[in-house]
C-alpha cells in the first residue's frame, strides 16, 4: 500500500488519475482508514477521486468525525449521489451521530419513500434490533419457480444488502426462508415452497441488541429477519451489524469492568475533561466505600499493637481476597455473556465455585503458612494468616459469583460487579475475617 506522503505528492502534482487507480485497488476497510489519516482538504479531494459505485461503501466505512466533514463538503448533487448508493440501515447510523443542520439537510435530499422509512427507524428504542436493521432486502413469493426467484433476484439484488438469504413472505408475514445456495443448486422448474425452510430463527423490532447478536453468536447466522408486533416482516438485521454490536457491547462491559462510564468515542477523540467525568463517579463511589476498611482497622488497634507484626500482612489478605473475586465473577460475566449461565443456577454456581475455593485457599493458605513459620518462627502468626486466607479466599469467590448473577437478575450490567466494586467489598470482609481470628487467637481484648 502506498504511504501517505506519496499519495498526497500525487495530489499536489495533480496525478489524479493515478491517485484514483491507487485507491480503486484497495479494499473498502482500507480505503476508509487510509482517507481518515489525510488531512482534511486531501480527504475531501481524494474521496471524489473514488468510483460512484465505491463511494458509499467507503464512507460508510469511515468515522463518524470524517463522515460529518464530508457531508459539510458535498454538493447538493454530490449528496444526493451518495445518499442514493448508501444501505438504509447505514444511513440511519450516520444520522444519529451528525449535528442536526447536516441531518435536516440530509433529509431533504432523501425522495419521500427512503424519508418516511429513515423516520420510522430513527423512531425505535436506541439498542434494540428496530434501530439497526435494514429494510433492504430480497422477498420472494410461494408460488415462484426458482427460475422465476432468479430472474427477481437479478432484477433487484443489485439494491438490496445481502442475497444470501431471501424472505418468503405473503400479505407480509414471513412464511419461510431460502438460501440462494437452495437456488442455484435446484432445477428451474423447483417451487419455492419446496426449498424454504419454515423453521426460523427472527426477533422483533423491540429485542435488545445484545439478545440480537447472541443469536447470531448461537446460531451462526448470516442475516435474520425482524418481525414487529403484528408479526409482519419489516427488516433484517445483517453480520456485520451484529458484529458491530458485539464490539461495541465489549467496549461497553470493558469500561465497566475497569469502574468507568462507557464512551463511544475513540480515546484522543474524547477531551480531557470527558475523560474525567467518564472515570470520577465510579472513583468517588469506591474511595468512598473503602472508607469503611480503615473504620475497621481503626476499630482492631489493640490487635496490631499487641502484634505489630499482624500490619505486615493486610496488603497480602486484600490483594489475595480481590484477585481471587476477579477471577470468579470474570468467568462469571462471561458466562452470563455467551449464555452458557444463568440464575436459576445459582446454587449450582456457588456450589463448584466453593469446592474451587476449598482447593485454592487450602494451598494458598499451607504456602503462606509454612513461609511465615520458617521465616517468623511464629507458629500462632502462621495459623492466624494461613486460616484467614482461607476463609477470605472462600468468601471471595462467593462474592465474586454471587454479585453478577443478582446484577443480571435485576437488569444491571453485570459487568459492573467488575474488579474494582468486588475489590472493595472483598477487602472489607478481608479485614473483619483477620483480625476476628487473630483476636481470638491471641486472646486480645479489643
Amino acid at each position: 500500500m502506498m504511504n501517505k506522503e506519496e499519495f498526497i505528492q500525487l495530489l499536489q502534482d495533480k496525478k489524479y488519475k493515478t491517485a484514483q487507480n491507487i485507491l480503486s485497488e484497495m479494499n473498502d476497510m482500507d480505503t476508509a482508514a487510509f482517507l481518515e489519516e489525510l488531512d482534511a482538504k486531501e480527504c475531501a479531494l481524494a474521496f471524489r477521486l473514488i468510483s460512484k459505485e465505491k463511494a458509499a461503501d467507503v464512507f460508510s466505512c469511515m468515522n463518524s468525525k470524517m463522515q460529518t466533514f464530508l457531508v459539510d463538503m458535498f454538493s447538493e448533487t454530490e449528496l444526493k449521489e451518495l445518499l442514493d448508493d448508501l444501505y438504509m440501515d447505514d444511513t440511519v447510523d450516520m444520522l444519529e451521530d451528525l449535528p442536526a443542520n447536516l441531518v435536516t439537510r440530509i433529509l431533504k435530499n432523501l425522495d419521500s419513500t427512503k424519508r418516511s422509512t429513515i423516520n420510522k427507524l430513527l423512531k425505535y428504542p436506541e439498542d434494540s434490533a428496530g434501530s439497526i436493521m435494514t429494510t433492504e432486502y430480497v422477498t420472494l413469493k410461494k408460488a415462484m419457480t426458482v427460475k422465476q426467484a432468479m430472474n427477481h433476484i437479478k432484477e433487484i439484488g443489485i439494491h438490496k444488502e445481502t442475497i444470501y438469504t431471501c424472505y418468503v413472505t405473503e400479505n407480509k408475514r414471513l412464511m419461510g426462508i431460502v438460501t440462494a445456495k437452495s437456488l442455484m443448486t435446484s432445477d428451474n422448474d423447483e417451487n419455492i415452497t419446496n426449498l424454504m425452510n419454515t423453521n426460523i430463527i427472527s426477533v422483533h423490532t423491540h429485542t435488545d441488541q445484545e439478545q440480537v447478536a447472541h443469536l447470531f453468536r448461537k446460531y451462526d447466522l448470516i442475516a435474520m429477519p425482524v418481525l414487529d408486533s403484528d408479526g409482519c416482516l419489516v427488516g433484517i438485521v445483517t453480520f456485520d451489524d451484529a458484529m458491530d454490536v458485539m464490539v461495541d457491547e465489549t467496549n461497553e462491559d470493558i469500561s465497566r469492568m475497569a469502574a468507568m462510564e462507557p464512551n463511544e468515542k475513540t480515546y484522543f477523540e474524547t477531551t480531557v475533561w470527558q475523560q474525567a467525568k467518564h472515570r470520577i463517579l465510579w472513583l468517588l463511589v469506591l474511595m468512598f466505600s473503602a472508607t469503611i476498611t480503615g473504620s475497621i482497622i481503626t476499630r482492631y488497634e489493640n490487635a496490631f499493637s499487641a502484634v505489630p507484626l499482624l500490619v505486615s500482612f493486610i496488603p497480602m489478605l486484600m490483594d489475595t481476597g480481590g484477585n481471587c473475586g476477579s477471577q470468579s465473577s470474570t468467568l462469571i460475566i462471561r458466562g452470563l455473556a455467551l449464555g452458557e449461565i444463568h440464575f436459576k443456577e445459582i446454587f449450582k454456581v456457588m456450589f463448584k465455585e466453593f469446592r474451587i475455593s476449598l482447593i485454592v485457599g487450602s494451598i494458598l493458605a499451607v504456602a503462606n503458612g509454612l513461609r511465615i513459620f520458617i521465616q517468623y518462627q511464629n507458629f500462632n502468626i502462621a495459623i492466624v494468616v494461613a486460616l484467614s486466607l482461607m476463609v477470605v479466599v472462600i468468601i471471595a469467590k462467593f462474592i465474586g459469583c454471587i454479585l453478577p448473577l443478582f446484577a443480571n437478575k435485576f437488569g444491571v450490567d453485570p459487568a459492573i460487579m467488575a474488579s474494582p466494586l468486588i475489590t472493595t467489598i472483598v477487602d472489607t470482609c478481608s479485614i473483619l475475617v483477620y483480625f476476628n481470628i487473630a483476636v481470638h487467637i491471641f486472646n486480645i481484648v479489643v
